[in-house]
């Protein structure tokens, strides 16, 4: 009887190890997949879905963990769910990454617009014998002295965007879009229509 239970305790212990066994080169594959596409990722999931990223790498770090523990069974389930999850990543920093694109290029478009008319209203006052009753002089030396920090401050978005920064690109370029609706302000100029806002990544 003695003989028969302990015989039924090894048989138990050694198809236990046999399953954990089983599952531990699925699970090293799985974390090692999970793990490449990650890191292929990751440059642009940095930029434009940190949070997302953020997840993933949580979910790979447990995933180690429990394969380090000898918890296969577990790293399996965890790493073959990271899986998908992992591969969400690149479309989704390319799709935020278009979204953002789209932004910065309705946005430039607006500012251009607004600094044109600045401008050609600029050389409209200086070719004026006379200006407007609504428009002092004191209010034109501000709007040239806006215009040309203005320049220098798109100047700097630009580069931003240039450096595939986008989201500093659209913050820089959002303080621009102000004070250029402060000079049109200044200068009896409406506004070109403000383009749809979009929050950065967090």
């Amino acid at each position: 009887m003695k003989f028969t239970l302990k015989a039924t305790i090894a048989a138990a212990s050694c198809a236990l190890l046999i399953a954990c066994n089983t599952d531990k080169a699925p699970a090293d594959a799985a974390i090692k997949a999970a793990e490449a596409t990650v890191g292929a990722a990751k440059p642009e999931a940095q930029k434009f879905v940190p949070d997302q990223l953020k997840a993933v790498e949580t979910s790979l770090a447990a995933a180690k963990d429990q394969f380090a523990k000898g918890d296969y069974k577990a790293a399996l389930t965890t790493a073959t769910e990271l899986g998908g999850k992992a591969n969400d990543l690149a479309p989704a920093a390319a799709a935020k990454k278009d979204e953002l694109t789209k932004a910065w290029t309705d946005l430039s478009a607006d500012i251009s617009k607004s600094v044109e008319a600045v401008k050609a209203k600029l050389e409209e006052l200086d070719k004026a014998k006379k200006l407007p009753k609504e428009l002092s002089a004191e209010k034109v030396t501000a709007a040239k002295e806006g215009i040309a920090k203005i320049e220098g401050a798109w100047k700097e978005a630009t580069d931003a965007f240039s450096g595939g920064n986008l989201q500093d690109a659209l913050a820089k370029g959002a303080a621009v879009k102000e004070k250029v609706a402060e000079i049109t302000g200044l200068l009896g100029i409406q506004a070109a229509p403000a383009a749809p806002a979009t929050a950065p990544a967090k």
